[in-house]
């Protein structure tokens, strides 16, 4: 009777054993954190072009970009009102880039943390005004590959006056 108990039962977990999932590929990090390095380096250009559509490419559709004294921005139209309102901005200077590129084990999301300096108009003296900072952005990985920016958060070193 023990022999007909121990042979169904090895042969169920021969069965179970045939219908595990293939392990995941790995992730090549280096490779993915290359892709968000060029990324940001392309908009970081972009915006010093004061291109506003290739700009607001780099976020998904329900991304949301948090600065500071605004309330944040959520969903890609808002971010482009946003960016207009900076990029129009006849002063404007813009820099940034990311001095950590972070990939998650998962491989489908990052972050990168950075600093930025600015110029932009002081809306009550009409002067320009300088700005420095840090950003953090967490990237999500899109169907296609790409990553798209899906929190985007800056942090002026600057106290208000």
């Amino acid at each position: 009777m023990f022999k007909l108990t121990i042979v169904p039962f090895a042969g169920l977990l021969l069965l179970a054993s045939c219908n595990t999932a293939p392990p995941a590929p790995a992730v090549d990090l280096v490779a993915e954190q290359a892709k968000i390095h060029d990324l940001e380096a392309a908009w970081a250009k972009d915006a010093a072009a004061k291109d506003v559509e290739k700009s607001v490419a780099n976020y998904a559709d329900d991304a949301v970009l948090i600065m500071p004294g605004a309330p944040p921005f959520k969903g890609r139209d808002a971010i482009r009102t946003a960016w207009k309102g900076m990029l129009d901005d006849p002063n404007l200077k813009i820099n940034f880039s990311a001095d950590r590129v972070e990939i998650g084990a998962s491989g489908d999301l990052a972050t990168t943390k950075g600093s930025y300096t600015q110029t932009t108009t002081n809306p009550k003296t009409k002067k320009p005004v300088e700005d420095k900072g840090s950003y953090v952005t967490v990237y999500k990985k899109q169907a296609d590959g790409g990553w798209k920016a899906v929190e985007d958060i800056t942090a002026s070193e600057i106290a208000p006056k």
